[in-house]
Formats: C-alpha cells, sequence, structure tokens
C-alpha cells in the first residue's frame, strides 16, 4: 500500500492554527486532522481514508457515529439538553439501573456519574477515604488514572506527568504491577509473580510503610492501558482480595479504559474471578459523549446528601448515548469483541512469528491488545524508536493506531471492528514494520 501524502494542505492549515490558540501540553503524536468517521473507517480533512485502530483511546466502543447512539442523542436533544444534578431526570435512573444491573458484583449498585475517567478516579478516592476512615490509597507502579492532582498521584507510567507538579497528593504508595513479561520481583518456590507482588505490599508497604489500619483502598487496573496493555499473572487478582479482605481494605478496580465490553466481559475484573467494591467507568461508556460513573457496593456509597456532586454529571444526552452503546454491546459487541479479540490475536501472534527479533511479545484479552518492541529478545531492551516509525508509518498508509507503555502499539479498535478490517489493518500494520526495520537497521 503506498504512502499517503500526509499531511494534507487542509490539515497543515488547521494544525497550525491550532499551534496558535491550544495548550501545547495534548500528546499528539502525528497531524490527523478529522473530518468525520463511520464505524471503524474515519476520514480526513483532505479526504483521505483511514482506519481507526485506536477509537479515541478506547471510547468509540460502538464505532464513529453509530446511527442508534447518533438517533438517542438526537432524541434527547430535542427533549432538553441539560438539567443540573440538583434535580431529576428518567434517563439517569435508567443508566443507574442498567449499572446496577452488569456491576461486577453481586451487591446492589449504586452510581455517581462523572463528565470523565479522572473524575470518576477522584470519586473513588473520595468515597473510599470517606466510607474507612482511612486515608492512604496504593496504587501500582506503571499505571495511568488519569491528570488531575488526585488521579495523576496514583498515576505512575511516566514521569512527565508529575515533572512541575510537585507536591503531589499526600497518602499514596506504589508497588511492582504483576508484569509477567517484565517481573521485578523474585518469587518463591511455587509461587505466581503475581502473589508475589501481594505478598510485597502486605511484608513491604504494610510492614514498612503504611500500617493496614490507615489504607482506604488499592486501586489497580485489572489490566494496564498506559502502561502498556500488560495482563498480570494469574495469582494476582484472587490474592490481592483476599489481602483487601483480612485487612478491611477498599480494592477499587480502574475500568476506564479496559471496561464496557472491551475484554470480552463488561468488565476486565471478570476475567479473573474475583470482585471489586468500586469500579471506575468512562470511555466506552457513551460512544464518544463524555461521561463517566463511579460504580459502587451500595453500602459503601455511604457518603451524605452534599458530601460529593457536580454540575454535568449524568448529562442527560450523555445518559441517552450511554444506554444506547449499552444496548448494542449487550446485542452484539460483546461477543464480537471476544470473537475478533481472539482471531486479533492469533493473527498477530503469526506475524510475530516473521519478526521474531523485534516483537517481543503479543498480548491481550479481546480487543485490548498490545504488540511489544524489544532491541532483542534476551534483553527484552524495549525499542521505542522501532514503535514509534512504525506508528508513523502505519498513519501513512491508512491507519490510526497509538502507543503506550515503553515500547508497545496498542490494537483497540471499535468493538464492532470486523474480521475484513482486522485484516486490512494488520496487512498494514506489518508492511509498516517491515519497511521501518528495513530503512532504519539501528531501530530494529
Amino acid at each position: 500500500m503506498p504512502n499517503m501524502n500526509l499531511p494534507g494542505p487542509k490539515a497543515r492549515a488547521i494544525v497550525e492554527r491550532d499551534d496558535q490558540v491550544i495548550s501545547p501540553s495534548y500528546p499528539r503524536d502525528y497531524p490527523f486532522v478529522m473530518e468525520k468517521g463511520r464505524g471503524v473507517e474515519v476520514w480526513d480533512v483532505d479526504g483521505n481514508r483511514f482506519l481507526d485502530f485506536a477509537a479515541g483511546i478506547a471510547v468509540v466502543s460502538t464505532g464513529h457515529s453509530h446511527p442508534k447512539v447518533v438517533k438517542a442523542i438526537q432524541d434527547q436533544a430535542d427533549r432538553f439538553l441539560h438539567i443540573s444534578s440538583d434535580f431529576y431526570h428518567p434517563l439517569w435512573v435508567e443508566l443507574g439501573e442498567k449499572f446496577d444491573e452488569i456491576a461486577p458484583f453481586t451487591d446492589d449498585a449504586v452510581s455517581f456519574m462523572t463528565n470523565s475517567g479522572a473524575e470518576s478516579v477522584e470519586g473513588a478516592i473520595k468515597l473510599a477515604r470517606y466510607h474507612t476512615g482511612r486515608s492512604v490509597i496504593i496504587s501500582f507502579l506503571g499505571a495511568f488514572h488519569g491528570r488531575t492532582m488526585g488521579a495523576v498521584t496514583l498515576t505512575a507510567s511516566k514521569p512527565i506527568y508529575h515533572r512541575g507538579f510537585f507536591p503531589l497528593m499526600n497518602g499514596v504508595l506504589h508497588a511492582p504491577f504483576p508484569d509477567p513479561y517484565r517481573p521485578i520481583l523474585e518469587t518463591a518456590a511455587g509461587e505466581d509473580y503475581g502473589e508475589a507482588v501481594v505478598r510485597y505490599i502486605e511484608d513491604q508497604l504494610l510492614e514498612h510503610i503504611a500500617p493496614p489500619e490507615e489504607v482506604a483502598g488499592i486501586i489497580v487496573e485489572p489490566i494496564q492501558g498506559e502502561g502498556g496493555y500488560i495482563v498480570p499473572s494469574t495469582g494476582f487478582f484472587p490474592a490481592l482480595r483476599n489481602l483487601c479482605d483480612r485487612y478491611g481494605i477498599l480494592l477499587i478496580a480502574d475500568e476506564v479504559q479496559s471496561g464496557m465490553g472491551r475484554t470480552g466481559k463488561w468488565w476486565a475484573i471478570e476475567h479473573f474471578g474475583v470482585e471489586p467494591d468500586i469500579v471506575c467507568a468512562a470511555k466506552g461508556i457513551a460512544s464518544g459523549i463524555p461521561l463517566g460513573a463511579v460504580i459502587a457496593k451500595k453500602d459503601i456509597m455511604s457518603w451524605p446528601r452534599g458530601a460529593h456532586g457536580n454540575t454535568y454529571g449524568g448529562n442527560p444526552i450523555a445518559c441517552a448515548a450511554s444506554l444506547a452503546t449499552i444496548d448494542l454491546i449487550e446485542e452484539k459487541y460483546l461477543d464480537n469483541a471476544r470473537d475478533t479479540g481472539e482471531y486479533l490475536l492469533d493473527a498477530l501472534a503469526e506475524i510475530q512469528t516473521r519478526h521474531p527479533e523485534t516483537i517481543g511479545e503479543t498480548r491481550g484479552v479481546g480487543l485490548m491488545v498490545g504488540a511489544e518492541f524489544v532491541k532483542d529478545q534476551a534483553s527484552k531492551a524495549p525499542n521505542e524508536r522501532l514503535r514509534d516509525k512504525v506508528i508513523h508509518e502505519t498513519f501513512r498508509r491508512g491507519l490510526l493506531m497509538l502507543g503506550c507503555g515503553k515500547s508497545v502499539i496498542r490494537f483497540a479498535p471499535p468493538l464492532s471492528v470486523s474480521r475484513a478490517e482486522i485484516d486490512e489493518g494488520l496487512n498494514i500494520f506489518e508492511e509498516s514494520l517491515t519497511v521501518s526495520e528495513r530503512e532504519d537497521p539501528v531501530a530494529a
């Protein structure tokens, strides 16, 4: 597939205008300027077609501008656009009932509606502290929980997120994440690496730094997103749940990226056989309309009137979009994420055999899949330079992708993606990898 002449003149003009009036803090990797999207396909302002394997960072779960979601938004817009959270509206209640139905725990669920993933995390921090009367929160190295002050303190994936912002929120500790590909702790005989991580939390953090009676919650991404699409080893969550139960610590699942069907189940934590106490949701929850939620067991959502609130949470347009999104995921896209995700993983594993020195590992669940680039298989040294070249090359060939971790490319298309679209995207990906290896042997 030949390279496109990118960016085109219209895109260049908009990027130049953007430079004058928009914050430089946004991490744009390449100059894609969107005009329209349908399903997995998007077009830029110069008329170039792309496949979108980023889905707005796993946001447009039902594809771009799904007719059912658009119709739900239009119908609600004809009624009213906003009523503050000081009042009530039917869709807000209906959405809360739906979250109760799909929550990953058997207890009744109560929800606090937010506008983003970071706001959901901030709400979960406050709720955990209020309910337990404790203050310490434990997070994990490699975690990404957002960029607001509390959420960014929990985040530990890149130093750029902290640089210039100290002092951060007090009362936060970090433990290693149980990454089977890059373990940093030693395991005892017969011990799963995830169990070793939980042992570290108990023997080191709780023994030497924060007594367990001071720990309100442990927040964790069931599959790390920004940290590298890392699937934890199997013993981790059962051991972590056991630890939380023994010390009265709340287990908070940050499902902002991994939830809402992305892994072939409503919530990624369901793959690991444990129930959390609180869930943070956003991204794919409303197919691109800003919405998030803190979903908690009813007895945990115990704070009184006025203790927490917002203006736009439960916005009627967002609720309408979310209800339509949930219906679509339930009807067909949950199964598609599971089945197409298995197909994607198998196809990536085959590509890996043709690039054994540069693709260190392919991993993931459902349509949350990553390919990690290394300088060599023996050292597993991250190959960020090659990863970045491949991302830019796929853009020039009509495929939108995003990196994560030190040297990972994420495959996170809409849950509506077809096998034919997977094949087309993987062909572009492998062509781009082959070209990048050939043109820059140092990177390869």
